[in-house]
């Protein structure tokens, strides 16, 4: 029983399996942002520098975030590997097109921004988890947190949580200050999520 036990542990995720995860957690990402935009909120990593360069530009998010990605797929690769950077490319571009599209099919009058920066950091929490769980993430600081889990067992959620809160913190130059501090609130339900969840070792690529 316990060698039958291992060999589906060992088993690796179908394509099926791997595309709606990827498909699924970009579009409930997709849906967290829409609720930290309407709020005016920020988040932390390449998404973070990507709000930041949307409400100091004429770009919108779905553009910046997928160019702000680039230079980190080459860390990608040599770290990782190409299945890695493949699924991540593709999960990139996913939520930057529904970041994009997200808007014009649900629209909110109102959003209260506390709510926004619980619901919405919940929301982007669950999706980097089925993302991790498939061995992908949405770049950036994303890859560098996957990298240090695999080879340090650092705790995924405990890395991210600490550079999304400098990132967020660094926004008092752009954005409210009451806001910030709701941002840090987002950034925190985010990655607890991530902490609680995604322990290291637990979830290996392909398991």
């Amino acid at each position: 029983m316990a060698s039958t036990a291992a060999m589906v542990n060992k088993k690796s995720h179908t394509y099926f399996e791997d595309a709606q995860a990827l498909l699924i957690g970009a579009v409930i990402i997709a849906l967290g942002i829409s609720f930290f935009t309407k709020a005016g909120l920020l988040t932390g990593g390449t998404a973070g520098l990507a709000f930041l360069a949307q409400y100091a530009s004429p770009f919108s998010f779905g553009q910046i975030f997928f160019v702000i990605n680039i230079p980190f797929y080459y860390l990608a690769f040599r770290c990782l590997g190409l299945e890695f950077t493949l699924k991540t490319f593709i999960s990139v571009f996913l939520v930057s097109v529904f970041t994009e599209l997200t808007p014009y099919l649900i629209s909110f009058d109102n959003i209260n921004p506390v709510y926004a920066a619980f619901a919405g950091g919940f929301l982007i929490g669950a999706g980097f988890l089925m993302l991790f769980r498939h061995n992908a993430s949405l770049g950036g600081t994303n890859i560098l947190a996957k990298y240090m889990a695999d080879k340090y067992g650092w705790s995924i959620g405990k890395f991210q949580m600490a550079v999304d809160s400098c990132i967020v913190i660094a926004s008092v130059f752009i954005v409210d200050l009451e806001l910030v501090g709701i941002s840090i609130m987002g950034a925190i339900s985010l990655n607890i999520i991530l902490a609680v969840n995604h322990k290291p070792g637990r979830y290996n690529p392909g398991v």
